[in-house]
């Protein structure tokens, strides 16, 4: 059983001021919650319907269970058809970007990313090979979007998305900068090294003027066909499986 205000409260993580306010989010899906659950996240509670109480197993005792019917769960749930389970997860602290700053590694940085789906597919790519920390300009969709989380399959539990100053980060890491921009030099043909960061750009606009400016290696996707552009997302994709298999 769940009650009104429960259900009132839950509703209210679907929009984003709430959620920053309470520092929690939504996750719904059984594979999903579990990897928050053996995560470093904080799983507060779980709401789930009857038929799917034999899958759950044993919870924490920290972790507070609420069985709950079909009708209650579509009352809460983001989702046109619900999972029959539903999670609220703690938001972690902010990690400040000078505790990465000086870090030997690849990060994908994103310059105002509007579309959730294409958030959450880039950090479930990013977990795919290994690039674990996501950087994010202040304009770029909400991670704890309920479309982000359900996007990126778990994979939120396991990367570090940090929202920054993206041109101040730029302007104090010394990781060369790879730029997806549409005259630069074949992905094909470019040697990424051993670290770096990706930068990829808004979805309609690209990189902004700014970080362009800040780019050390300007890299293309070559076009072979007659498509207008390519879905950033999979861009970030043929970038990380690049960068591995050269690497």
């Amino acid at each position: 059983m769940i009650s009104k205000s429960q259900i009132s409260f839950i509703k209210s993580l679907h929009q984003k001021k709430i959620r920053k306010e309470q520092g929690l989010f939504i996750v719904e899906g059984l594979k999903s919650i579990q990897e928050f659950i053996n995560s470093d996240y904080v799983v507060d509670s779980v709401y789930y319907t009857e038929n799917l109480m034999p899958k759950l197993g044993n919870l924490s005792r920290n972790i507070k269970s609420v069985e709950i019917s079909e009708v209650e769960l579509s009352k809460i749930s983001t989702l046109s058809t619900p999972q029959a389970i539903l999670a609220v997860v703690r938001i972690p602290q902010q990690t400040d970007f000078n505790s990465i700053i000086h870090t030997r590694s690849f990060l994908i940085a994103l310059d105002g990313i509007q579309d959730p789906g294409n958030l959450g597919t880039i950090i479930r790519t990013a977990d795919w090979f290994g690039l674990y920390t996501v950087l994010c300009s202040k304009d770029t969709a909400d991670a704890y979007n309920p479309k982000v989380v359900q996007a990126s399959m778990g994979s939120l539990s396991r990367v570090n998305v940090i929202y920054t100053e993206l041109g101040d980060f730029l302007d104090q890491t010394n990781l060369p900068v790879y730029g997806a921009l549409l005259d630069g030099n074949s992905i094909y043909k470019t040697d990424f090294g051993q670290e770096g960061i990706i930068l990829l750009g808004n979805e309609g606009n690209g990189i902004s003027d700014e970080l362009q400016s800040k780019i050390n290696y300007p890299v293309t996707i070559p076009r072979y066909g007659k498509a207008e552009s390519l879905n950033v997302a999979i861009s970030a994709a043929i970038f990380c499986s690049e960068l591995r298999r050269k690497s």
